[in-house]
């Protein structure tokens, strides 16, 4: 196995999943459960499955589309993720700057 692509998924997704809304979920169901190592297991467990089928869908999907039409295509869909959600940020600061409550 290659060190140099074990070690640089291993830092990317360490760093990308650094206090993303996962975490959070984890650190709050760990915090009602007196068993923490059931919960690390269990999101382990869950990371691990999901990792599994992005690998397996990537490697499916690159034998049938071309590597750089998937990066292009990741990269598109990040950069609608960012950009509705600054829209969504610049309507939420509008609204309340008109004193408006934020629709729910």
């Amino acid at each position: 196995m290659p060190f140099a692509l074990l070690a640089s998924t291993f830092a990317t997704v360490f760093l990308a999943e650094l206090g993303d809304k996962t975490q959070l979920a984890i650190v709050s169901i760990s915090g009602t459960s007196s068993r923490p190592g059931a919960v690390f297991a269990g999101s382990a467990a869950a990371l691990v499955l999901a990792s599994l089928v992005g690998a397996a869908a990537g490697g499916s999907l690159s034998s049938l589309i071309p590597t750089n039409a998937l990066q292009l295509g990741a990269a598109l869909g990040f950069l609608i993720i960012g950009g509705n959600l600054i829209r969504r940020s610049l309507a939420l600061a509008d609204e309340a700057e008109d004193g408006v409550p934020p629709a729910p």
